[in-house]
């Protein structure tokens, strides 16, 4: 559902909560499993270094590791073997799924605005190599200022941004205000943040900060007419994903697809509000980089989530080292 549509709360029950979800937000799979996509049959599915990871390690795709054990022994450097892979995975999603297939920049790079723009651009072009147009993509910038500056950069060439690792509003505000296409609020790494910190074993749906994040960034967005999209993202369970219902996209992983699949009860739509026309001033990078500052969820959950992807990355490495000695 793009930001401009009015969720309509399905009549009837007979269907179960993911086909219900379906109707009222675009369900997105969180994954690179082309089975688990298949059988769940979303709009679009995204993926991270991470998930790639994992997806070279399924039988499907043993072939494509055999190629890639070709590419490294002909000479490219391991990081160039893993931005042709990460396409061709995307490139196999395009088959699948009708919309848009989600594909991460190196998360090590994600304070280097100049190598954001190079790789975000050589990804394209190994996309349209593959006969995949930049309709078909967005790619994926982690929520640094350097990341949301790219962004800005890059709509204007026409190359659609994904702006992930998101966790307060800030940085939200600050990429539609640099005319990102879409945002990734993460759920469930907000969630477990405040059960660490505070002790918390387990939040009442409508008190988990993770979904009140989303609920906030959602009003805030559509109060003030800001047309970037919200996927609201890393889910823990079925029950986070339905109080976001009505959201304009969420990406959900296959445990839980199944999970709202083989519930047959009646959905609910949380979120469903026009456009208004409230204006705010521009955040400025000071007033972005003291939010991080200041918010000690939102600035751990940045860097960690940033260390992780870059770690999942250099073991993807490893893994093609290994590929190519066998």
């Amino acid at each position: 559902m793009n930001p401009t549509q009015t969720a309509v709360a399905p009549t009837t029950t007979s269907t179960d909560k993911l086909q219900q979800l379906k109707a009222v937000t675009v369900v997105v799979a969180d994954t690179g499993d082309i089975e688990a996509i298949r059988k769940y049959q979303p709009q679009d599915c995204t993926t991270n270094p991470s998930l790639i990871l994992k997806a070279a390690q399924l039988e499907g795709y043993s072939g494509l590791m055999g190629e890639a054990r070709g590419w490294l022994k002909s000479g490219e450097s391991v990081d160039d073997v893993i931005d042709k892979l990460t396409v061709r995975v995307g490139t196999e999603l395009t088959k699948i799924v009708p919309g848009n297939v989600s594909t991460e920049v190196d998360a090590r790079l994600s304070f280097d605005q100049d190598a954001l723009l190079a790789r975000a651009r050589h990804l394209t072009a190994l996309y349209e190599e593959n006969g995949v147009g930049k309709d078909r993509i967005l790619i994926k910038l982690a929520a640094t200022w350097e990341g949301i500056e790219a962004a800005r950069i890059l709509e204007k060439e026409g190359i659609r941004c994904n702006i992930t690792l998101l966790f307060n509003l800030e940085q939200a505000i600050a990429a539609a205000q640099a005319g990102a296409y879409l945002i990734s609020p993460f759920v469930g790494r907000i969630t477990d943040w405040y059960k660490k910190s505070t002790g918390t074993q387990d939040y009442a749906v409508d008190e988990d900060p993770g979904i009140q994040s989303v609920q906030e960034i959602y009003h805030h967005f559509k109060s003030h007419g800001y047309e970037t999209i919200i996927m609201g993202a890393s889910f823990r369970s079925a029950a986070q994903v339905e109080a976001l219902a009505g959201c304009d996209r969420l990406t959900i992983s296959p445990q839980l697809l199944g999970e709202l699949a083989a519930d047959n009860g009646k959905l609910e739509v949380k979120l469903n509000e026009k456009m208004g026309h409230e204006t705010e001033d521009t955040i400025t990078e000071a007033q972005f980089r003291y939010s991080l500052a200041s918010n000690a969820m939102a600035g751990e959950k940045l860097a960690e989530g940033i260390r992780g992807f870059a770690a999942d990355t250099e073991k993807l490495g490893k893994l093609l080292a290994e590929v190519k000695q066998s």
